[in-house]
């Protein structure tokens, strides 16, 4: 069941939004939802989306469409949800909706890579302790240690990403000394 094109260019016409507003359309055929496409749409001043339910919009909509978007490789029952989701990843780009602008530029996929492990209270945990580093105070080695967890959790998880990622010279040291230690615990396992 394909919805209609009539009712969604009457809404765009009637309320003078063509042309005027950046039109999204969540569809499994569009870019994969990332964070540089949410840093595009938190600059945009007017966004509407249009939601398809079943097997979406008559594809003649295209024309209207600036942004075509997927939230991942899977199927939900509509556009709600996805635009839901975009939404959210827009919103928090915006300044002053985290209410620390820096908070949104040291998260998962600045730079291309997943954030590092993150603590709070208390310290110790029936035996589950915060790293020592992270409670010394030396704010050197603390970023050192978030920096080089970053790296290993995205070479863990996601290694695709630092395909894309702007590495410095000292993030190849600290790839470097993962490796070393990751090789040392693979020889340790296999003899």
């Amino acid at each position: 069941m394909v919805m209609k094109i009539e009712p969604f260019m009457e809404a765009l016409e009637q309320n003078d939004l063509v042309g005027k507003t950046i039109i999204v359309l969540p569809t499994p055929k569009g870019t994969v939802l990332n964070q540089t496409i949410s840093q595009e749409l938190s600059k945009k001043e007017n966004i509407v989306f249009l939601c398809g339910h079943y097997e979406g919009i008559d594809d003649r909509i295209d024309a209207m469409v600036d942004y075509r978007v997927s939230i991942g490789d899977y199927v939900i029952g509509g556009g709600e949800i996805a635009s839901i989701v975009i939404v959210d990843s827009i919103i928090r780009l915006i300044d002053g909706v985290l209410g620390n602008t820096e908070s949104a530029k040291n998260e998962s996929f600045e730079n291309s890579l997943l954030d590092h492990p993150q603590f709070t209270k208390p310290a110790n945990y029936n035996g589950y302790k915060i790293p020592e580093v992270l409670l010394s105070g030396h704010h050197a080695q603390i970023n050192e240690w978030r920096k080089k967890e970053s790296l290993k959790w995205t070479l863990l998880l996601r290694p695709e990403l630092l395909l894309h990622s702007k590495l410095l010279a000292s993030d190849k040291k600290l790839l470097q000394e993962i490796q070393k230690e990751m090789l040392q615990i693979l020889q340790s396992l296999i003899g």
